[in-house]
């Protein structure tokens, strides 16, 4: 017999893979990788519209996988749980597959971004 309790632990694991599972999730977990992006950054890394990113976002935060930091009127992800990167690298060692690297954080996407982070990355133009 089962106990209630080892239940209770197999459908909060069941419940994490499942939230994970949804590949835009999986592609939004590895852009951030270890450091932090705004949603214009991960709209433009990863090609999908502003409102689909922000509800996977959502379902990310909800489950406690996900942390923001506010800055002005931009909003930074960042991994609650990091370790979260190791299954998905252990689920692709099993199906033999070969995963970009995870860094820092995405890079620069576009130079258009106005979010802070480009914004103090982009060089500043002079008037002569």
């Amino acid at each position: 017999m089962i106990k209630s309790d080892t239940l209770s632990s197999v459908a909060k694991i069941s419940t994490l893979l499942q939230v994970i599972s949804a590949e835009a999730r999986l592609e939004i977990l590895l852009a951030i990788g270890a450091g932090e992006a705004c949603v214009c950054h991960l709209e433009a890394v990863l090609g999908y519209r502003q409102a689909y990113i922000s509800q996977q976002l959502m379902t990310l935060r909800e489950a406690g996988l996900l942390g923001t930091r506010r800055d002005g009127r931009y909003i930074f992800y960042r991994l609650e749980k990091p370790e979260i990167l190791q299954i998905v690298e252990l689920a692709a060692r099993l199906e033999d597959l070969d995963l970009p690297a995870v860094d820092s954080g995405i890079s620069l996407a576009r130079s258009s971004c106005e979010c802070p982070r480009c914004c103090s990355q982009v060089p500043t133009r002079t008037s002569a």
